[in-house]
């Protein structure tokens, strides 16, 4: 099989960059096209010099159309409605759109589902092997321990993450409210402050820091009487999350249009 092309969106920034490096690396793809939004100050740069590697005849444009009917699949950790777009040429194209954008509200989800009738699209909160199996063990424990474990979410990124809670910290209260057969919108707890009374039970609650440089560090917490387990994943380099968005295009390759999850793509589905 030919070398599967791939187009890097926001190609400029850390995210992109660090892509460009990854595609660069892995056997069987490469880039085929480097987008940035209009007006951005690294349209016309090469890329690959931008992202450390050296020339690689990829210019950055603003134009994504044209790349679309040539490339085989787009990675895209961008911005919720810049991601939407994506998607409608995505499945114009009929190629994969591997999707690690958060913040992604019910609408932006409604139109992703429609985009997949046509786009092979895979999702995460999260890209990375561990923190997807880490998501396979909240579900597991939320099932083996019942509400008298209280559920903690705690995350911490950066100090330049524009959303709250994390992608991740929702990816794991959604398992953990699935292992307990909760609906989480129902049941989660995103603030607290002031005299907020006792806690519900049932309740899966979330706290959010932010500072410096952290790529991001999430530990889910059940707390009982007397005892505490705890589940965690520390993340050190961002390009982990590339990694595992370049295994998911591969992956995703092949298969019939339809909205995936990076569980799919790591075999660690439960349906």
């Amino acid at each position: 099989m030919s070398e599967m092309g791939l187009i890097v969106v926001g190609a400029a920034g850390r995210m992109g960059r660090t892509l460009v490096r990854v595609v660069a690396e892995t056997d069987g793809a490469r880039v085929v096209g480097a987008v940035e939004r209009p007006g951005a100050p690294e349209l016309g740069m090469d890329c690959g010099a931008l992202a450390g590697i050296g020339d690689n005849g990829i210019a950055i444009t603003d134009d994504p159309l044209p790349l679309f009917a040539k490339a085989d699949g787009v990675l895209d950790f961008t911005s919720p409605d810049a991601t939407v777009a994506f998607a409608t040429l995505a499945a114009q194209a009929r190629i994969v759109h591997v999707v690690g954008t958060t913040g992604l509200s019910a609408e932006h989800d409604d139109k992703l589902a429609a985009a997949a009738r046509h786009a092979m699209i895979v999702r995460s909160g999260n890209m990375s092997l561990g923190v997807n199996l880490l998501a396979v063990l909240v579900r597991q424990a939320a099932r083996a321990l019942d509400a008298d474990f209280d559920i903690e979410v705690v995350e911490m990124h950066h100090r330049h993450k524009v959303d709250a809670p994390s992608g991740t910290a929702l990816l794991l209260g959604a398992a953990a409210a699935e292992g307990r057969g909760i609906d989480l919108a129902e049941h989660s707890v995103r603030t607290r402050d002031g005299h907020t009374g006792a806690r519900r039970r049932g309740d899966i609650g979330f706290a959010t820091l932010r500072g410096g440089s952290v790529v991001g560090e999430h530990s889910v917490l059940f707390a009982g009487e007397g005892e505490t387990v705890e589940l965690a994943h520390r993340a050190t380099d961002r390009a982990i999350f590339a990694r595992g968005a370049v295994k998911a295009a591969l992956w995703a390759r092949d298969r019939k249009p339809g909205l995936y999850s990076m569980a799919d793509v790591l075999g660690l589905s439960e349906d």
